[in-house]
């Protein structure tokens, strides 16, 4: 039996605020003959040093905020095709692999990873609501039979950056999509394993964390299309 080799011609942004715990595990995971660009959005425990040490490619962004840090990953970016992914090991790299090739292949535009948590503690209750809310008022809006806004994502570069994208908070994901969709992108979901993660969240892991993630998300979702 014969397996097809893995694409070539893409970056990971990996956006990142004091994973040190989780990096070896992620970049570990990165494909090989991609490129890892860890996105250092202010950490304080050495997470840029340690990601330099362990191959990647580290870019600053000081303006704090998960959109940010997305952006800017994106902006760094020179591969044609470009991917997303959390950086505190609730997510393996490697399952990017497919979704470059739909994107490679022409078969979809954006592709993104629908989240299956494999322990009960992978995914807060209050924060697999409000996703579930939001989902739902995203295939309102767009007509996307969505499940899931999770970031685990890939597509070309170009189309990105031509996608206009503003919110640097945590409405970026949605915003990807619900500009992607206004623009008539292929857009398409698959089941990825989820993890628990590594060290505390940053956005969903408290309820207050989760009510301003909503509140990012809510905001994109009333912007009339473009």
């Amino acid at each position: 039996m014969t397996t097809s080799p893995c694409p070539t011609g893409v970056d990971v942004v990996l956006p990142c605020l004091n994973e040190a715990g989780a990096l070896p595990w992620v970049l570990e995971r990165v494909p090989p003959g991609w490129r890892a660009l860890v996105v250092d959005n202010g950490s304080t425990d050495g997470s840029a040093g340690l990601a330099r040490a362990l191959g990647a490619t580290v870019v600053t962004e000081e303006r704090r905020g998960f959109g940010a840090a997305c952006h800017a990953g994106l902006l760094a970016a020179t591969a044609d095709v470009v991917c997303f992914c959390d950086c505190d090991a609730s997510l393996d790299p490697a399952h990017l692999i497919p979704f470059v090739r739909e994107v490679q292949d022409g078969h979809a535009d954006l592709v993104l990873g629908r989240r299956r948590p494999r322990t009960r503690g992978a995914w807060p209750v209050h924060a697999r609501a409000g996703n579930l809310a939001l989902a739902r008022l995203l295939r309102r809006r767009t007509g996307l039979r969505l499940h899931d806004l999770g970031p685990l994502r890939a597509a070309r570069r170009e189309a990105l950056l031509g996608l206009g994208l503003t919110d640097r908070r945590s409405g970026y994901p949605l915003e990807m999509v619900v500009r992607a969709a206004d623009a008539g992108w292929r857009v398409t979901e698959h089941d990825v394993p989820y993890l628990p993660r590594t060290g505390t969240s940053k956005v969903t892991g408290t309820w207050r964390g989760t009510w301003h993630a909503v509140r990012d998300m809510s905001a994109v979702l009333k912007e009339p299309p473009r």
